[in-house]
């Protein structure tokens, strides 16, 4: 499988993670230094709390997502290890973050590093997961969402991006939720989206391949030759 990854948005953005952080701690600890030695300027106190609240979301998301290894793409990268070369996987350099183009079709694969039990609740349309604790879900990003939202956006980019392609008939555009944690128990069937362990990615992917979707190697390598190798 061929690699194709945006090392330089990766090195940035972690190198962003990193030094939020420390700025974030500042902020707030300067702001607990004014309330307690000059509790008159509660107004600077709160600023700089809320402030450095703020920053270090921003610090955790940055963090997160590029920061810790194995990271989002590592992660993927393993799951779909011993796919030959008819694939390439496109990390921060397609119009979706992890695009996967090869006989199996065009993928958007939307990674998850939680723990605990995956669901899909039908009823109210949204993934659920059961596990963790409250305060990691709310405080440090640690909550699924809502990926219908995501993988809507990701589809749009990139059937608008494959569609600059002259006389080419763009093929679906599918996604799948990919949950990467060694603590993740994934029983979401009835998903509008694949939804699964990374331990499964490999054999549900060849047997895509396989089936009345596979994609010709001609639209694979037009695909691919578009997004740049």
């Amino acid at each position: 499988m061929k690699i194709i990854t945006n090392e330089k948005l990766i090195k940035r953005n972690a190198t962003i993670g990193k030094y939020s952080g420390f700025l974030s701690l500042l902020i707030l600890g300067g702001g607990l230094y004014v309330s307690f030695q000059h509790p008159e300027l509660v107004w600077l106190s709160l600023t700089a709390l809320i402030l450095g609240f703020i920053i270090s979301q921003m610090s955790m998301y940055y963090v997160n997502r590029w920061g810790r290894s194995p990271r989002p793409d590592e992660a993927l990268d393993a799951a779909l290890k011993g796919l030959d070369d008819r694939y390439a996987i496109y990390h921060y350099t397609a119009p979706a973050s992890h695009l996967l183009v090869g006989p199996a079709g065009v993928w958007a694969l939307l990674p998850y590093h939680h723990k605990g039990k995956i669901t899909y609740n039908e009823k109210k349309e949204r993934w659920k997961r059961e596990g963790g604790n409250l305060y990691m879900r709310i405080f440090a990003q640690d909550s699924i969402g809502r990926p219908s939202k995501e993988i809507d956006l990701e589809r749009q980019d990139v059937q608008k991006a494959l569609s600059e392609i002259p006389d080419f008939e763009v093929p679906p555009i599918r996604a799948a939720l990919i949950f990467t944690s060694e603590e993740a128990e994934v029983e979401a069937e009835d998903a509008p989206s694949p939804t699964l362990h990374a331990l499964q990615l490999k054999k549900f992917i060849r047997k895509r391949a396989k089936s009345s979707e596979a994609l010709s190697m001609v639209d694979v390598r037009t695909i691919q030759d578009h997004l740049g190798m």
